[in-house]
């Protein structure tokens, strides 16, 4: 079966202090759209959601615009930006680098199933 929708109409935003998400859910992949604004922090907007004390969603991704840190829980660091093709385990923090608004797009499964929805959700 193929399946064809557009960023467009997103089947769902999430949103979530200083940054969102937008989420197409097709059969096998949900991919999204994360919009974050200069002073999003990984443990300060969206920490709270998820209720741990570090990210444990893996995602795949690309960077479309702007800049952001990445730090795993065993201290392992790196910088990412526009062009940019990356996969991160779950366990690391993340935060916008300079002033610039980050978007990135996940293409793993996890993401825009939990991402961004609270524990009650």
């Amino acid at each position: 079966m193929m399946e064809v929708k557009t960023i467009e109409k997103p089947d769902e935003r999430r949103d979530f202090p200083k940054g969102h998400l937008e989420a197409l859910h097709l059969t096998g992949l949900d991919f999204a759209v994360a919009t974050f604004e200069p002073g999003w922090h990984w443990t300060e907007s969206v920490g709270p959601l998820a209720g741990t004390a570090s990210c444990e969603v893996h995602h795949n991704g690309f960077v479309v615009q702007g800049r952001m840190g990445l730090r795993m829980d065993d201290g392992a660091e790196c910088e990412i930006g526009p062009g940019d093709v990356f996969v991160c385990p779950p366990g690391h923090d993340a935060w916008v680098v300079g002033d610039e608004q980050v978007i990135v797009y996940d293409f793993a499964g996890a993401m825009a199933q939990e991402y961004g929805r609270s524990q009650q959700s």
